[in-house]
């Protein structure tokens, strides 16, 4: 069961980013009805935001065990399985977790070193995930015909969404043609076809099943919660060398593992949230997850089947491309869009026809991912 808190992405000058979490987090609580002190446990993340343990301080200190979690673009989802885990073992009935963080403006600077790269790596700029990401969909769209204009569309279905979203950072919409015709970052990316590191903070309150109906009329569900890393052979960020035979990469274990889990397939699904750093990673995440088979999301998008109203509805609130990406909230954020669709929540942007199972996904370096599946 999950109850929802958030602070709107973007840029707050006037809060740090602790502040934006525990913004978020009084939300949670009070939408559970419940007290700081009825939390049995939490699990945080923040890159650069800070401790997230430190969240005691804002919230109260009553002496229950909050336990750091950083795990890349994954914190959030790597958060979300620990809670799961915890209640799961009978330890706990209720916890919370949290995410937020508060970034420089400009491009993620990473340091090899710190991810067992020599410093050549840096040195021929990849370290830049603007270039990567650029080689990598390069390489997917001759592959697999896949047209620049989709990498548009997909950027301005953001941009759409995005603008119905009050806790989106980018709410106005951005026409095919602008974002075609905007600054070439990255050969094939141009400016708008990328997320920008940002803030923000979410929180979600979890509980045992068979105590959800305590504390909301409406309990969300986690059917399944998978993490997974990279195995050998497969090309992710700052990967160093390219091995001579490729294997599927962390996303497509995941989504195996959450989908078995969970007991259903891609096919059940009403509502997803996948990872979408820039417009390239959406359209190959379609298909790593199992909504498609690759290559077919040319054609999906260009029917607008992405879009709220389409049969694959995908990054109902906007994605990263409009919400900006504060490393440590983004996963909980796709959790907490697809528990307002799931409940009948999600006001103008809300998908119709009742939906019953949704999606989320994130992908992150050096080549994590995590996947959720959770049900009305």
């Amino acid at each position: 069961m999950l109850v929802l808190g958030i602070h709107p992405f973007g840029r707050t000058p006037e809060r740090s980013g602790l502040q934006q979490g525990a913004y978020a987090s009084r939300m949670a609580l009070k939408d559970a009805g419940v007290e700081w002190k009825d939390m049995q446990f939490g699990f945080g993340g923040s890159i650069s935001a800070g401790s997230a343990d430190a969240l005691v301080n804002e919230l109260g200190l009553t002496g229950l065990p909050f336990i750091n979690v950083n795990n890349g673009c994954a914190t959030g989802g790597s958060s979300l399985i620990s809670a799961y885990n915890a209640i799961k073992s009978g330890e706990y009935d209720i916890g919370m977790v949290v995410g937020f963080d508060k970034h420089d403006r400009g491009a993620f600077n990473a340091d090899p070193k710190e991810m067992g790269i020599g410093q050549w790596y840096g040195d021929a700029g990849l370290m830049m995930t603007t270039q990567f990401f650029a080689m990598k969909i390069q390489r997917y769209m001759a592959a697999h015909n896949i047209s620049t204009n989709s990498l548009a569309k997909v950027a301005q279905k953001a941009f759409i969404n995005g603008a119905k979203n009050p806790n989106a950072w980018r709410r106005e919409e951005i026409s095919v043609e602008d974002i075609e015709n905007s600054v070439m970052v990255s050969d094939p990316l141009t400016k708008y076809m990328f997320c920008a590191p940002g803030e923000g903070g979410i929180s979600l309150i979890l509980c045992r099943a068979d105590k959800a109906h305590k504390y909301t009329k409406k309990p969300i569900f986690l059917k399944s919660a998978a993490f997974r890393s990279r195995r050998y052979g497969s090309f992710e960020v700052f990967a160093p060398s390219q091995a001579l035979v490729q294997v599927d990469g962390p996303t497509v274990d995941a989504s195996k593992a959450a989908f078995e889990m969970a007991g259903v397939g891609p096919k059940d699904i009403d509502v997803l949230q996948l990872q979408d750093t820039e417009s390239g990673a959406e359209i190959m995440h379609m298909a790593e997850n199992g909504f498609c088979e690759h290559g077919e999301q040319e054609a999906l998008i260009q029917a607008g089947e992405t879009h709220i109203g389409g049969k694959l509805p995908v990054n109902t609130d906007g994605g990263c491309l409009a919400s900006g990406e504060p490393i440590g909230a983004t996963g909980l954020r796709q959790v907490y869009e697809t528990c307002l669709q799931l409940r009948g929540d999600a006001g103008v942007r809300q998908v119709p026809n009742d939906p019953k199972l949704g999606y989320t996904h994130v992908y992150g370096a050096p080549g994590i991912s995590a996947v959720t599946i959770l049900e009305r």
